[in-house]
């Protein structure tokens, strides 16, 4: 792996290394994956914010528990499929499923928001925790799902600038 670098520069002024080799930047935009995952992406933004308004609809009227909970396991499966897919894209472009040095921290937030929903998932099918403390629980899922949705947003916004310092 070659460390290219860019005109794009850390906050010290030393250039840092290129999100993308130029090797992995073809395979990126080769690959079916990167392309299901600008799908996945927004639909899962958009369930997410579906799903908020249900939880937090419940959260302050006591109304609608059903349906939030119904939108908390969509978001779920969403947040599930869109981490397998990830995974691949992961392998095709960098050569391994999860924790790609240019993926490091995203994907390791990624797991915390996993684990969150999963442990939400025990709560409901064992009973282990009441309404109340389920919608609290997505709440804070849906808290680091932001961060998360956060960090890839920079990402995009990196692999775009760097992009145009190598043009």
């Amino acid at each position: 792996m070659t460390l290219a670098t860019t005109a794009a520069s850390t906050a010290g002024g030393v250039p840092s290394r290129a999100l993308y080799t130029a090797e992995e930047r073809a395979r990126r935009d080769a690959t079916v994956w990167t392309l299901v995952q600008g799908i996945l992406a927004p639909v899962q933004f958009l369930v997410f914010l579906v799903s908020l308004v249900l939880v937090l609809r419940y959260m302050t009227t006591g109304a609608g528990y059903g349906a939030a909970t119904a939108s908390i396991l969509v978001k779920t499966l969403v947040l599930y499929t869109i981490m397998v897919t990830g995974a691949i894209w992961e392998k095709v472009v960098f050569g391994q499923y999860l924790l790609a040095p240019a993926f490091f921290w995203e994907d390791m937030v990624s797991f915390a928001v996993i684990a969150i929903h999963t442990a939400y998932l025990y709560g409901l099918l064992t009973g282990a925790m009441g309404p109340q403390t389920l919608m609290a629980v997505a709440l804070v899922a849906y808290a680091l799902y932001v961060l998360n949705a956060a960090q890839f947003l920079l990402k995009l916004r990196r692999a775009r600038l760097d992009a145009e310092g190598a043009a």
